[in-house]
């Protein structure tokens, strides 16, 4: 995909229809754009809308999804996850084997460290965007692991590293400044999940200890192209139970375990994650489509697995802690009770104890 040399507009208001042509011109080389409309603006860490489109020639689509740096996380932003790397992967002409939005263009200003996206709107395709509070099926969950299975076999061990189409990929490490969050806030939340095990957790003991060791591991074992991200809120679900991964902002190189584990651990209810959780993980080993001797073994998937709650107990701790400055209160906190609820289950610190 090129960059079509366009620059990233300040405002989306009235954003200019020659602007949006030339976004469009790859996948719909005779449309020709004459008004562009805000039907909804949606601003979270990231500046998101739906934009109405209408055409003086040619087919294109009736909206389209755009998004780009909010400068008023523009620092939270690249902190923890850099403002390319969506962009990046999607001007690369990667292919990923699992369901996601189409990107008609990703423009990239990297002095001014902004980007924007110009995606399909997946209304248009009946997407049912999920998050904590509407949990996945358990059949869903498959199809979702099935599909990271794909993408991480794909680009795995020296097959992403080998790609000249990733070679900006980086590494997933520790970030600094979580140790600050107020835990107390965050313990008073989640109520009954606030066991013992949970409630001894310093702001030291749980990230830059506990979430630090387990993020160091991800680049001293077998690595791939990961979503980076891809807890229950960056999916959605397609009429046919198909599932689908949005926000790419984290994709980065490293172990397979985090996709996995985020994203299993906090799709589920807790009773549906403790009655299938083996099963899921003997699927997502199944759909790898490696060679015998690469493919990790049950017993390797299960403790990585276990291991992996680390990442996102600190970071749903961290955003129940914060009130509604990063998400609403009840995502977060379903989140983070799952997280807590899998951390004493799946016996975290010796999971981590045995891999580092």
């Amino acid at each position: 995909m090129t960059t079509f040399e366009l620059s990233v507009p300040n405002e989306w208001d009235g954003l200019a229809p020659e602007w949006m042509t030339a976004a469009l011109s790859r996948h719909h080389p005779d449309a020709v754009v004459d008004a562009v409309t805000v039907q909804l603006r949606d601003d979270g860490t990231n500046r998101r809308a739906r934009l109405g489109l209408t055409y003086s020639s040619g087919p294109g689509p009736a909206t389209v999804f755009v998004k780009g740096v909010d400068p008023a996380h523009r620092d939270l932003i690249r902190l923890t996850s850099g403002p390319f790397h969506e962009p990046r992967l999607f001007n690369s002409g990667v292919e990923l084997p699992l369901e996601h939005p189409m990107v008609y263009a990703a423009v990239i200003d990297e002095p001014a460290e902004d980007f924007i996206l110009v995606m399909e709107d997946l209304t248009a395709r009946g997407a049912d965007p999920r998050d904590a509070t509407r949990p996945l099926t358990v059949e869903q969950a498959a199809n979702a692991v099935q599909g990271l299975a794909r993408m991480h076999g794909r680009f795995w061990g020296q097959r992403s590293g080998d790609d000249p189409a990733l070679a900006w990929l980086e590494a997933f490490v520790p970030w600094p400044g979580m140790e600050a969050a107020p835990l107390e806030m965050a313990y008073a939340a989640i109520g009954d999940a606030a066991t013992p095990e949970i409630t001894s957790l310093t702001g030291e003991s749980l990230f830059n200890g506990l979430w630090a060791r387990y993020i160091r591991t991800l680049t001293k074992s077998p690595q791939t192209l990961l979503h980076g991200d891809p807890h229950i809120g960056n999916t959605y679900v397609l009429p046919n139970d198909e599932v689908g991964f949005l926000d790419w902002q984290v994709a980065r190189r490293g172990n397979w375990s985090l996709d996995l584990g985020y994203f299993l651990l906090g799709a589920l209810t807790v009773a549906d994650r403790r009655s299938h959780e083996r099963e899921l993980l003997e699927v997502y080993r199944d759909a790898l489509g490696l060679p015998a001797d690469e493919r990790p073994s049950a017993d390797e998937v299960l403790l990585r697995y276990r291991a992996s709650v680390a990442h996102g107990l600190a970071l749903w701790l961290a955003t129940a802690s914060a009130g509604e400055a990063w998400q609403r209160p009840d995502i977060a906190v379903a989140l983070a009770k799952r997280y807590a609820t899998a951390y004493v289950d799946l016996d975290t610190p010796a999971a981590l104890d045995a891999i580092d």
